[in-house]
């Protein structure tokens, strides 16, 4: 169930005194919705509209998630509160606002993205190109018709050719992902798993930073496992 007006999870707030400069944060979606911080009241007209869209009561709480993530990330690189936090989205296609790439209008310098999927949640912040992509670490992506289609086939028949080509392939496929929401494929990239969370990450750029955190928490991070 999403976070309603008011709603208080456990754990202290977080501090905005001396924000890094690129964030990247994983989460399942029941600890975004607990954050004491956070609330879908945040949450733009706009996005409020798309949700509405949204018929499965699970893949709405995950969106919610990421793009209250998104917030929590952009006021920890700002040093604003989520609330004073104010992402769109404008088609690079079209040039209409409401849908593709996120960005920070007050912050052009910062470049955004977030992912959800099953229960999980990512979101990422920080200088020039930025893009993150999460999966359940159970996932297997494919076929392999599919996958030779839209990565590349040297890359896809190596995975195929390791002992264990089910991993390999879901890695190959969160980095690409990562990449494309980068949209660059010169910039920096970090994949890790977050077993805690049976999750595997990929981040495109943000000066490599990367946080296996819980967005209720407001302690150092532990360096992500499975690296």
């Amino acid at each position: 169930m999403s976070a309603g007006p008011g709603r208080r999870g456990p754990g202290p707030t977080v501090s905005y005194e001396n924000p890094p400069a690129a964030v990247a944060l994983v989460a399942t979606t029941a600890e975004v919705l607990a954050h004491p911080e956070l609330d879908e009241d945040l949450l733009a007209p706009w996005e409020r509209q798309r949700l509405a869209g949204i018929r499965v009561p699970g893949r709405r709480d995950d969106v919610v998630a990421a793009r209250l993530l998104l917030r929590l990330c952009a006021s920890l690189a700002t040093g604003l509160p989520p609330r004073d936090v104010a992402p769109a989205q404008r088609c690079p296609g079209c040039g209409r606002d409401g849908h593709g790439r996120p960005y920070l209008p007050d912050h052009p310098g910062l470049g955004v993205s977030y992912s959800h999927a099953d229960g999980l949640a990512a979101a990422a912040v920080g200088p020039g190109p930025v893009g993150i992509d999460v999966e359940p670490l159970t996932r297997r992506p494919g076929p392999v018709s599919v996958l030779r289609r839209l990565l590349p086939h040297d890359e896809v028949d190596a995975a195929r050719a390791g002992p264990d080509p089910g991993p390999a392939l879901l890695r190959l496929w969160v980095r690409r992902e990562a990449l494309f929401k980068a949209g660059a494929d010169d910039v920096r990239l970090t994949e890790w798993t977050d077993r805690g969370r049976a999750a595997v990450v990929a981040l495109a750029g943000a000066d490599g930073a990367h946080r296996a955190l819980s967005p209720a928490r407001s302690t150092a991070p532990a360096p992500p496992s499975g690296r």
